[in-house]
């Protein structure tokens, strides 16, 4: 996983850098979801992996599965075919979307919880999160039963525990001292 993220990085940072200067972060990163959503597939890993097709193959149905006219994405297609590269697509999207989230001052944060939340609770709970942690926010909810009631949160290495067993843990530990 780790040399998989290091190898990705460097065509990361090169497709974030041609995507801000070109002023279209938004449409890169929904070309490479669609082509890391490709190389994915189980099928696609067997096409990547042919000995029996060339480099130029390869993109060339990458390119047209991307459906995208864009000159610049074709020649990074293909650069990624020739360097045998097209498989990281998945880990150069999520770095990718790491770089566009801190350009634009966002922070992922995930809200465990021990129920689900309604839309209009979360959209709460997300501004009021924004409001403590002074930045903007992306939300991903995980449902963990075993946190009996209330909230988790983790913004980066910030850990917010709201939880009724993170409270039970804390209580705990002050009755044992």
């Amino acid at each position: 996983m780790a040399e998989t993220v290091t190898i990705a990085r460097p065509y990361a940072e090169a497709a974030f850098r041609v995507a801000k200067d070109a002023g279209a972060l938004g449409a890169w990163s929904g070309r490479l979801q669609r082509l890391a959503f490709v190389a994915r597939n189980a099928e696609m890993a067997e096409v990547i992996g042919n000995p029996n097709l060339s480099a130029g193959q390869i993109a060339q149905l990458f390119i047209s599965l991307a459906s995208d006219d864009d000159a610049t994405l074709g020649n990074f297609i293909r650069i990624l075919a020739e360097n045998e590269r097209l498989a990281l697509l998945p880990e150069i999207a999520a770095l990718f979307e790491a770089n566009k989230s801190a350009e634009e001052g966002i922070k992922e944060v995930v809200i465990q919880t021990a129920f689900p939340l309604s839309e209009a609770d979360l959209k709460a709970l997300v501004l009021q999160l924004e409001a403590h942690f002074k930045t903007r926010l992306a939300p991903a909810v995980v449902v963990d039963a075993e946190l009996v009631g209330g909230v988790r949160v983790v913004v980066g290495d910030q850990v917010l525990d709201a939880s009724v067993r993170g409270k039970l843990e804390t209580l705990s530990v002050a009755l044992k001292n």
